[in-house]
């Protein structure tokens, strides 16, 4: 299923750990319509890259979500957020031009070797964190640092 010119419905489904864990990552009719919703905004960066985007993460299934040990509230499991890269530019560049932008957003995550580009139910926060990554978990300041 086509969510938008260049993204599918099976592009934000798939997971190699719902594969491997045989986990079902069906999404519910209420979270494709979420899924549309971030393929619009995913067009929008896409254009302003002016190249493809790579997506390592869309929709969790609430099992998938537990299986790889993300936020319980994370909007992945609405079908609301996807981690993104691309071959044009480095993670961090990725997340400075989004920032810098104008595009709107609830959540910017520069994640080191990826970017999480979240929506919300409610009005955008326009949130944009950096995650570090040590050995009591993950936390996150506020900015691109």
């Amino acid at each position: 299923m086509q969510l938008s010119k260049n993204f599918t419905l099976a592009e934000l489904v798939e997971s190699q750990t719902a594969t491997r864990k045989n986990i079902d990552n069906t999404p519910a009719p209420a979270v494709i319509a979420n899924l549309a919703r971030i393929a619009a905004l995913l067009e929008q960066v896409r254009a302003l890259v002016g190249a493809p985007l790579t997506v390592s993460s869309g929709y969790r299934s609430p099992a998938l979500n537990r299986a790889i040990g993300g936020a319980a509230s994370s909007a992945h499991v609405l079908g609301l957020a996807a981690d993104i890269s691309t071959p044009k530019l480095s993670p961090r560049a990725l997340a400075m031009l989004i920032r810098q932008s104008g595009l709107v957003f609830d959540q910017l995550i520069y994640e080191g070797t990826w970017v999480h580009i979240g929506l919300s139910t409610g009005a955008p926060r326009n949130q944009v964190l950096t995650a570090r990554f040590g050995a009591g978990g993950t936390t996150y300041v506020t900015g691109i640092v």
